[in-house]
C-alpha cells in the first residue's frame, strides 16, 4: 500500500453459500461471518483482500 494507515473494511455477508463450493463456504467462514447479514472489520491487507476476492458475489465490501 501507498501509505502507512492501515485501513479497515467493513465486510457484510449478503447471499447464501447454499450451493456454492465447500472452499466459498469455509473462506466466508474464515473472514467470521457466522449468519446472513452479519457485518465484521478487518485491517485491508492482501490476504484478506485475496479472501474477499474469492467470495465477492457473496458479501458487500466498505471501507470504514
Amino acid at each position: 500500500m501507498a501509505n502507512n494507515e492501515s485501513k479497515a473494511l467493513k465486510v457484510t455477508w449478503v447471499k447464501s453459500a447454499i450451493g456454492y463450493s465447500v472452499r466459498q463456504k469455509k473462506t466466508v467462514r474464515a473472514l467470521g461471518l457466522r449468519r446472513l447479514g452479519q457485518t465484521v472489520e478487518h485491517d485491508d491487507t492482501p490476504v484478506i483482500r485475496g479472501m474477499i476476492n474469492k467470495v465477492s458475489h457473496l458479501v458487500r465490501v466498505e471501507e470504514a
